[in-house]
Parts: structure tokens; sequence; C-alpha cells
């Protein structure tokens, strides 16, 4: 059983994944549908690719303790191959958000008949509202939308899988005719993958570095690569035995549901437009961030000019923009997986020494912050040490331990402890290290 922190994550990190391409159901024709029964094979191998990244960027983004993208690239590889990477997740974390703001006004449109202009500009309110938000928050409306898209998905293919079509092969013949931005099966759904997780690898980094048990953020993008896959799966099914409805369709699963019955098609186009927010919100915020690092007074007025900008691009097209934009942004994200996988194996000794350390500073503080246990003073230097030894700053490391440790004693009803009554400042990092000496 997933416990509720790796949960968490993991619904965060599907969340990233789930746009306005999967939403709609669009990436899956492209990528794998298109190849007919052949896509069953990409499905597998951009699910296997999936679930190891997820659990390397999370992981990687807890031991860093990254705030913002580069401060992973910078510490794993070449510095020029650094900034090569790091301009290319800046301009794709523009691109895929003013893609998502394009793909809201398709939505609205083919539901409601709203011009495409309305769609996109109530998506471009409701995305800076909430970049106005800490991390912590953005990341928690990220995961809590998420169930409803899994629930959306199992449906379909439950009702596909109960109303077969007569002759599934004519289908999967007609899926085969549907024109595709990649020619081969297999670089198809790598060059997939690449889109999807350079898409996703900022806010998951972000995500992952407000997480402190390295641990805990690996298994929770183990298990949100494991969900998706699943996903991927469905939708690819469901769409492969209704090929004759959705050739034609900017918006193929809300074509199906619509089809099912205009009800299921009504809330299928608020799922999807909540999340195709889902992906925009993790785009524009983690391009603010960025942009910002070093400077972070100047966030606001960063993060509001990407969205504009953004919002001026996407009526160019949402299915135009997906045909150009999202193969050339998959090559350089296979490129960039490649070159994080073999980071995150170079430091996989440093990583699994850190979680331990934090673990230890973790155990010892929570022991030193409860009014009802002995602690014995000699114990702040084996926190000083760890501290010293840990590859995060140690002021930083030791207040947010200090503030998780209040909170769990907070949230132990057998703990008589009030987090209103603790002040992290109390403590200085210095002191411990001090005591190391």
């Amino acid at each position: 059983m997933i416990s509720s922190r790796p949960f968490a994550i993991a619904m965060s990190f599907v969340g990233l994944l789930v746009g306005a391409g999967f939403a709609t159901g669009q990436e899956v024709v492209q990528y794998f549908t298109s190849f007919g029964v052949e896509g069953v094979w990409g499905i597998i191998v951009a699910g296997a690719i999936m679930t190891l990244a997820g659990t390397v960027f999370l992981q990687l983004g807890s031991y860093f303790r990254a705030s913002e993208h580069n401060a992973v690239f910078r510490e794993v590889t070449h510095p020029a191959i650094s900034k090569l990477l790091d301009i290319s997740v800046i301009i794709t974390l523009f691109a895929i958000g003013f893609v998502m703001l394009a793909g809201a006004g398709s939505n609205m449109a083919q539901q409601f008949g709203w011009p495409t202009w309305a769609g996109s500009t109530l998506m471009l309110v409701l995305v800076m509202a909430c970049g106005l938000l800490d991390v912590n928050k953005v990341s928690a409306v990220i995961g809590a939308v998420t169930p409803l898209i899994i629930i959306a998905v199992a449906f379909v293919g439950i009702y596909t899988a109960l109303n077969m079509p007569s002759d599934p092969g004519a289908m999967m013949e007609m899926s085969a005719q549907i024109e595709s931005p990649v020619s081969n099966w297999l670089v198809s759904a790598l060059n997939y993958n690449g889109l999807a997780l350079i898409l996703a690898v900022s806010m998951s980094l972000v995500i992952g570095g407000d997480h402190l048990d390295p641990r805990e953020a690996g298994r929770g993008g183990f298990w949100g690569g494991i969900v998706y896959t699943v996903l991927m799966g469905i939708a690819f099914f469901a769409l492969l035995m209704n090929a004759d409805d959705v050739m034609q369709s900017d918006i193929p699963m809300l074509y199906i549901l619509d089809g099912i019955h205009p009800a299921l098609g009504f809330i299928m186009s608020i799922i999807i437009f909540l999340m195709i927010f889902n992906t925009a919100i993790g785009m524009f915020y983690a391009l603010g961030k960025r942009l910002s690092a070093g400077r972070e007074e100047r966030y606001l007025p960063i993060f509001i000019g990407g969205c504009l900008a953004g919002y001026a691009v996407s009526f160019f097209g949402f299915k135009t923009l997906m045909a150009y934009v999202y193969p050339v942004i998959g090559y350089i994200g296979m490129f960039m997986v490649v070159v994080l996988v073999f980071a995150w194996i170079k430091y996989l000794g440093d990583i699994k020494d850190e979680t331990r350390r934090r673990a230890r500073i973790k155990a010892l503080l929570r022991l030193k912050l409860r009014p009802d246990a002995p602690y014995d003073d000699a114990k702040d230097a084996v926190i000083g040490e760890a501290l010293t030894d840990s590859v995060v700053d140690e002021g930083e490391l030791l207040n947010d331990v200090l503030e998780e440790v209040a909170e769990d004693l907070h949230n132990d009803d057998s703990v008589d402890f009030d987090a209103a009554d603790f002040d992290a400042s109390d403590h200085d990092a210095q002191d411990y290290v001090e005591a190391a000496r």
C-alpha cells in the first residue's frame, strides 16, 4: 500500500502528465493508436520509461532540495549541457503552456459552442489566480483533481469493453490510417516519453524538492508512472476500438463520451478543462520560478507576463500547435531523460546516504521536541555531524526538518505538543555543528 505522502506525490506527478493532449485523447491517438495493434508495444515501452523517469525526477529533486529545475541540471551535468537543457525546458514550459490555453479554447468550443477565445481566457484567469499560491498549494491543487481523469478514463475503458465493435480488426486497420507525427512505433513511443517528461520535469523537480525524504519522493514518482501507464493502456484500447468515431475529432475522448450520453459529455468537458488547467499551472508556475530564480521578488510580474504572452500565441489553434510543437520538443526531451537517468545512477549511493542522514536528523529532533521523552544533549553532536555532511545548506535543512517534525508531533494525538508555541528560529544550525566539533 502507498502511504499518504508518496500517494500525494504520485497524484501530483500524474496530474502534471495528464494535460490537454492526454485528457482529450489527442496524444494517445497520434503517438499510439495511429500504429494500430503495434501501438501496444509502444504503450509498454513508454510506460516503463515513464515509471523510471518518475522515480529519477522526484528523487533527484528531493536530494538536491530543488526550488527550480536548473538547480539540479547544474549539479548533475557539464555546464554547456546544463545550459542547453535549461533553455530547452524554459522553451518547453512556455510552448506547452500556450498549447494548454489553446486546448481550453477547443474544449469549450466543441462542447458548448463558445468562441475559442472565451475558453482560453477563462483558463488564463484561473492559471494566474492559482499562480499566486506557494508550491505546496499548487501541487495540492494539481494532485486533487487527478483522480477525476482516472475515473473518466476507467469508465470509457469499461464501456468500450462492454460495447465492442462488431469488427475489431476493421477498427485496428482504420486506426492505422490516422496520420502520426512520427513514422515508427518505437520512435513514436520514445518521442512521446521525451515530450511528456520534458514538460513534467521542471515541476516534478520542484515537487520533489519540497519533500525531505528522497525515498518517499522516489516511491511517489514510481507509483505515479505505474498509474499513468495503466491510464495510457486503457485510453489506447478505448480509442482503438472507436477509431471510426474519433479520427476527425480535436477532442476524441470527449467525442466518445458525448456519444454515450450528452450529460457524460458535459462532465468530461469539465474534467478535460481541469486537466488542461493542471498542466497549464504546472508549466507557467515552473516557468515563473525558473526565470525569477535569484530575484524571487520579481516572480509575480514574470509569471503574469509569461501567461499573457502564452495567451497571445494560443490563437494559432490547438491541433496545429500539437502537430508541429510536440514532436520537436519530444526529441529534446529524449536527450534530457538520458542525461538525468545517468546522473541518477551516478548519485544513487549518495542519495541513499542522504536519505539515511535526514532520517537520523528527523528522528533525533523528534525525540528532542517531545516534552515527554528523555534527550541526551550529546545527540546534538550527531545532528551537527549529519547537517555538516548533507548535500544541502545546514540551516535550510535544519529548519525544514524542524517544521516537518513539529507538524508531525502536532498531529500525533499521543503527544502533548502545540505547533503554535514552536519557533524553529530557536534552533541554530551552527550550535549543532559546533557540538559535533
